[in-house]
């Protein structure tokens, strides 16, 4: 673990931040798994998430309540969310509105951490393409600091379940020159969150995808 933690912690310190942040008033980070329509299972692996927060939260000195909340992508409460996963295996519709509600969720200083838990890949491009209609899906080169921002993963992502033989990737979309929406394709890191005997995924792959999620956990809470 990288020694100038505190240091990565100072802006959730100052809370100088976004009015997402500000929404917050337990005096501990909220987080949310994000819902949406068109059939997608944004439901599934619900140990994954609190697995997440609670091993965050027992390595790095930062206060995250203990559980999240479900929220529409439509809904006025995404706003109160710093952080916003979102996952599933199938098909992601969004109307006009709620493409809005999202995008302007980001503008303000939210972050959006999407999992493809194999077969998102091809509805969550055309969808972020409604959010973001001049913005496509970069690799995020493996020197970003959310490759570095607690633990080092020299060479990006972690590879914790096997799907078509591919190497994981890291996809961003920035705003202002922020990133706003990380996308790990052919990782799922989901799976290694998850209990152990949800996809009997070994110990060591288990550490490594909450090492790499307590990253863009940190990072989505603390950079932006």
């Amino acid at each position: 673990m990288r020694s100038t933690i505190l240091y990565v912690l100072l802006p959730f310190l100052a809370f100088t931040g976004s009015p997402a942040i500000y929404a917050q008033s337990s005096g501990e980070f909220e987080i949310a798994r994000a819902k949406y329509r068109g059939g997608g299972d944004w439901y599934n692996d619900p140990s994954a998430l609190e697995n997440l927060i609670s091993f965050t939260k027992s390595n790095v000195p930062i206060q995250i309540a203990d559980s999240y909340t479900d929220v529409s992508l439509g809904s006025a409460d995404l706003h109160s969310y710093p952080f916003v996963f979102l996952t599933g295996h199938g098909n992601i519709a969004l109307t006009s509105t709620e493409a809005r509600n999202v995008r302007e969720y980001l503008q303000n200083g939210g972050f959006l951490y999407i999992d493809d838990d194999y077969g998102l890949d091809e509805y969550i491009r055309p969808a972020m393409k409604e959010v973001f209609p001049d913005e496509e899906f970069i690799e995020i080169p493996f020197n970003h600091p959310i490759y570095d921002q607690v633990y080092t993963f020299e060479n990006g992502l972690p590879k914790i379940h096997e799907h078509d033989g591919k190497p994981p990737q890291g996809f961003g979309i920035f705003y202002e020159g922020r990133l706003v929406v990380y996308f790990s394709y052919e990782s799922n890191l989901g799976d290694g969150w998850a209990d152990a005997d949800v996809h009997n995924t070994p110990q060591s792959l288990r550490q490594k995808a909450l090492q790499m999620g307590a990253n863009i956990l940190v990072y989505a809470l603390t950079s932006n």
